[in-house]
């Protein structure tokens, strides 16, 4: 039989495109990256700025604070004055002076007892404000902490999706020497294949065997397996032309052109056992006959 590797034809420009839109993808992810380290930036200035606030404020308080303190403690200087002085006057006084000098001391006493109670109010009032602001403040800046934890989250998680599109842009080459599409190596890469819908894809677990076995639209057959050196052979048969593919690697695009395909077929093979292969057949959804 006639060796179908040697029908070679270009494939289509459908490869083309899918690499384009990929690295676009890629650009983009990158963009929003940088995004995301300016706004990292921006929130430390801002709490920065924030933390400078709070102290100023925290200053003018207490100066605050330290005035109106001394003032008070003034006045009740004074007040202690004049109550000595009072008293001392209704020692010495006698009959309705000494009453009148008694009732003035009293009355100082209690404006004395009521100037200190007003002290201490104002002083926990201010001390009530400053720790209010201090809570606020606090708040403020546990906040932005978190703004700052979500942003370095998205940045490693950007850097997470570039790094899978990287590695999904990697070129695959076929046996042929025909550039590959995006292969995959296990079940979960190739439900995501089968997601994009390009080509239509035929799982298969070929055993060692005289008989052909059918897989899509071909028959094949495995001839060999080297667990140790994950190579195998295998024998394709399609358009009633048979093509040996020998000493294959493990995750290897093989290819072959049928003639009612412009694109290749190839053949994925992702685990080789005991006498056993574990792969997949990807088949090009147009099928329409190539140009002789």
């Amino acid at each position: 039989m006639t060796d179908i590797g040697t029908d070679l034809y270009p494939p289509s420009g459908r490869s083309k495109i899918v690499l384009p839109v990929l690295i676009g993808a890629v650009v983009a992810l990158a963009i929003f990256a940088v995004y995301l380290f300016v706004q990292v930036d921006r929130t430390k200035t801002d709490v920065a700025k924030l933390r400078e606030a709070l102290m100023t404020e925290v200053s003018n308080l207490r100066a605050s604070s330290t005035v109106t303190t001394e003032t008070q403690r003034k006045n009740l200087d004074s007040l202690r004055d004049q109550l000595e002085a009072a008293r001392r006057t209704a020692a010495l006084a006698a009959g309705q002076a000494k009453t009148e000098a008694l009732r003035h001391a009293e009355e100082l006493a209690k404006r004395l007892e009521e100037e200190q109670q007003r002290q201490k109010q104002m002083v926990a009032t201010e001390l009530s404000v400053v720790k209010e602001a201090a809570s606020s403040a606090n708040t403020k800046i546990a906040s932005v902490s978190s703004d700052v934890t979500t942003v370095r989250s998205e940045v490693a998680s950007t850097k997470s999706e570039l790094d899978r599109t990287i590695a999904a842009l990697k070129s695959v080459q076929g046996d042929l020497g025909v550039q590959s599409g995006l292969i995959a190596t296990n079940a979960k890469e190739l439900a995501a294949l089968k997601s994009l819908g390009e080509r239509n894809y035929f799982e298969f677990d070929l055993t060692k065997s005289k008989e052909m076995r059918k897989i899509g639209d071909v028959t094949m057959r495995l001839k060999k397996a080297d667990v140790k050196r994950n190579r195998y052979t295998i024998e394709l048969v399609a358009d009633d032309k048979l093509v040996e593919k020998k000493d294959r690697s493990v995750n290897e695009p093989v290819q072959f052109y049928v003639a009612r395909a412009r694109l290749p077929y190839e053949v994925v093979v992702n685990d080789v056992r005991k006498d056993q292969v574990v792969g997949y057949l990807a088949t090009p959804k147009v099928q329409v006959g190539r140009t002789q």
